[in-house]
């Protein structure tokens, strides 16, 4: 691959990775809208989220699969096609039921994408520089969510809220075009014709779809809501039967053989965990910007900017150090940044000053910059080639997980100790504010926890010569 563009091929990828994230933050703004328009109450808009969230998760598992079948070039294509064709529909949509139908056609191609992107760059770059390239990568993961509720909320306010789906269709179009262009040395890549395993996915799909809906659902009914348990009972059934099924196949949809490897298990951990605490995290932080310490909207999002900046910068910085040194070292220093910024947010109140709010977004800053990349690095290098598509959506459908239980976990948990302090008969001021520092103590402990797995990841990134073999030649 010695006359490859590169560097063409990393924008494109890019250029997916910013319109899905873009439109994973994009929409929240816009829901009190639509539901005025299609008339439906709170709990019925918010499947426009829900519905998506399950469909994503549905089509990473049959990433691999998928690869084997039609190759790298076509599932990307068909990724950024199925998306933006999903885009057109919703921004088309006259009422609530046509926008969920076209959401779910939307998700399917956003599924697809992360997985995707992550394997392209093992496949086409040498492993002595994809912690720098996953590096480049990791900052088109974060353009699109950052922009995303600004960029909605005038979008749904000069135009509409359509406009905040139409806005895909010329990011779509140009990213499939240069697709055309740059990625037509993946076309070279064999395909190979596997048996669908279709008992392992239907099992797989039951228990991932239950268990999101379950902990979604749980925020508001309780977990000990009879329809919780009756959801969540099927979800550990179709686990169980997965597992019992996908060990007897030949090639199964998610390669159970890969859990015997520690380093990636422990990459694994590291991201269910991560994702769990962050999540959560983000979940918490508008409640104490604006309810707690008064600021509004807008300044709420300016002081998050120095997460963002600091995060960005580090990021290639961290790419490059666990190209060098490895990712072992340089994510535990981020986790351990991680933690303390939890631990700043819980003692942030009413009388806090913005500067300090400034210092603890950036140590969540640096503390994100120097995790997300070497920890992607990481995963990709504790795998053989073969496994490294499988290994990316694994880790692609965890950090999914890990964020929906982080999320739901913490709504569960401060709206409990919420609810014990007012009948202990404190203000609901300070009850609100002893809640959301619960959480955050919460996730500063999940994080530590973190340390121990994140110890046990490769302490250097492993050069798969092999790996390069194809790449070099």
């Amino acid at each position: 691959m010695r006359d490859v563009n590169r560097t063409g091929i990393l924008i494109v990828i890019i250029m997916g990775t910013i319109m899905a994230g873009i439109d994973s933050s994009i929409v929240n703004i816009s829901l009190p809208v639509m539901s005025r328009q299609f008339n439906c109450t709170l709990d019925e808009i918010e499947w426009v989220i829900t519905v998506y969230m399950l469909s994503f998760s549905v089509l990473m598992p049959l990433t691999n699969w998928l690869k084997n079948r039609i190759g790298f070039f076509n599932l990307y294509l068909s990724a950024i096609s199925i998306f933006t064709i999903g885009s057109l529909m919703c921004a088309l949509s006259d009422n609530l039921p046509s926008l969920l139908a076209a959401r779910v056609i939307q998700a399917l191609g956003g599924g697809a994408m992360a997985p995707t992107s992550m394997a392209i760059i093992s496949y086409v770059f040498p492993s002595r520089i994809r912690g720098t390239v996953l590096g480049w990568w990791g900052l088109g993961n974060l353009v699109g969510p950052a922009i995303g509720p600004t960029l909605g909320g005038i979008l749904t306010e000069k135009f509409g809220w359509p406009s905040i789906f139409y806005i895909n269709l010329p990011i779509g179009i140009l990213t499939v075009y240069m697709a055309f262009r740059y990625l037509g040395i993946l076309r070279k890549q064999p395909k190979i014709k596997l048996p669908f395993d279709l008992a392992g996915f239907t099992t797989l799909t039951i228990f991932l779809v239950c268990l999101q809906y379950g902990i979604a659902k749980a925020e508001r009914v309780g977990l000990g809501s009879p329809q919780i348990i009756v959801t969540l009972s099927i979800a550990f059934a179709a686990f169980i039967a997965f597992i019992v099924i996908d060990k007897r196949v030949k090639t199964p949809i998610i390669d159970l053989h890969l859990f015997e490897n520690y380093s990636f298990v422990s990459c694994i951990l590291v991201t269910i965990s991560r994702a769990a605490a962050l999540f959560g995290g983000l979940f918490l932080m508008p409640f104490l910007l604006q309810e707690q310490m008064g600021y509004s909207e807008g300044m709420s999002g300016l002081l998050i900017l120095p997460n963002s900046v600091f995060m960005a910068a580090l990021m290639p910085f961290a790419g490059k150090w666990s190209d060098k040194h490895g990712s072992r070292e340089i994510s535990l220093m981020g986790i351990l940044l991680l933690a303390i910024s939890m631990f700043l947010f819980a003692r942030l109140d009413t009388h806090s000053s913005m500067q300090s709010v400034i210092i603890t977004m950036t140590i969540r800053g640096l503390g994100m910059g120097l995790l997300l990349a070497p920890l992607n690095s990481a995963t990709l290098s504790s795998v053989r080639p073969e496994e490294v598509t499988m290994a990316s959506s694994i880790s692609t459908l965890m950090q999914q997980v890990g964020g929906a239980l982080g999320i739901a976990m913490l709504a569960i948990i401060t709206q409990a100790t919420y609810n014990d302090n007012i009948l202990a008969g404190v203000s609901n001021m300070r009850a609100h504010h002893l809640a959301l520092r619960e959480g955050f103590h919460i996730s500063m402990v999940i994080l530590l926890v973190t340390l121990i797995p994140a110890w046990f990841m490769p302490r250097r990134n492993v050069v798969l010569q092999e790996a390069d073999k194809h790449i070099d030649t």
